[in-house]
């Protein structure tokens, strides 16, 4: 990949940046401010000025033979996901890119309790959040259809490693369902994420979903005391259910009333994946400052 875009170049964009970097690739990208200018600078990776809530503002993008790696989250409220196609309508004729990845989630499945959840499993988002993100997939495979783009779309399980670790609600005391209630979640780190989206980049073809997980559910109770006990935090104090309804906020609560348990095997088998961190474990025990 020697020239690449990155839409959203937070956490996981930057990991990526410098992966493509090690690969002596050009990184450009978009900020709505300089605020972060100066620090994506330093990074080596070039930027331009963008709003994605701003159509007029996205005209001239370098998008052009690029690899475009779409990370930015859809705006709140409603159930679709204006930024993305705002994006899609600024590339005119001729600047298309060179195939575009998109960071959806596994929240577009819904619900599945202990089934098992592969690519093939019907779409059922069932919280607005999920929603927005099948409208923006189906608006990324519509809009890569018709202007002949590759779109390879992932759906990304909870995210963890340094930096991302629940901290401040440990700190904070907030509480967690009992185990015996807790459903299952999926996780992966964020260093095997980078490296899925450039493999997904390179080997991925025009319309492929991956799931993307470390292939090891658990529960966000089990994770929550890991991280604390990792930390020397007090293990968070455990509630039931109807008990949550009542101290959790509205988003907490959301991730804890869904069930998934994902397979990755595509995403092993199809982009030739070696996880660094194949267990919460393996990922605790090597992330800087835990012992």
């Amino acid at each position: 990949m020697e020239k690449v875009m990155i839409i959203g170049c937070g956490d996981i964009g930057r990991r990526v940046a410098q992966l493509v970097q090690e690969e002596k690739g050009l990184v450009t990208a978009l900020i709505r401010s300089d605020t972060r200018r100066d620090a994506l600078r330093e990074m080596g990776i070039r930027t331009v000025p963008g709003n994605l809530d701003e159509p007029l503002s996205l005209a001239n993008l370098p998008t052009k033979g690029a690899v475009v790696f779409y990370f930015a989250p859809p705006p709140g409220g409603g159930f679709t996901d204006p930024r993305v196609r705002a994006f899609c309508a600024a590339i005119p004729p001729g600047a298309e890119p060179a195939k575009v990845v998109y960071m959806s989630t596994s929240g577009v499945y819904g619900d599945c309790g202990d089934t098992v959840v592969t690519e093939e499993t019907p779409l059922n988002p069932q919280t607005a959040r999920a929603k927005r993100r099948r409208d923006a997939e189906t608006a990324f495979l519509e809009w890569g259809k018709e202007r002949d783009v590759p779109v390879v779309i992932l759906r990304v399980t909870g995210i963890y490693g340094p930096g991302r670790f629940p901290v401040t609600q440990l700190a904070s005391g907030q509480p967690v369902l009992k185990e015996e209630e807790a459903p299952l979640t999926n996780r992966i780190h964020a260093d095997d994420l980078a490296r899925i989206c450039l493999a997904a980049a390179v080997k991925g073809e025009a319309g492929e979903i991956f799931n993307v997980s470390d292939g090891h559910p658990g529960t966000m109770t089990e994770y929550f005391n890991a991280v604390a006990d990792a930390l020397g935090y007090p293990r968070p104090r455990q509630v039931t259910m109807e008990e949550a309804r009542e101290v959790m906020s509205p988003l907490m609560l959301s991730y804890v009333s869904e069930s998934r348990r994902m397979d990755n095997s595509k995403m092993l088998t199809r982009l030739g994946i070696k996880l660094l961190y194949p267990t919460l474990a393996d990922g605790m025990r090597k992330s800087p400052g835990i012992d």
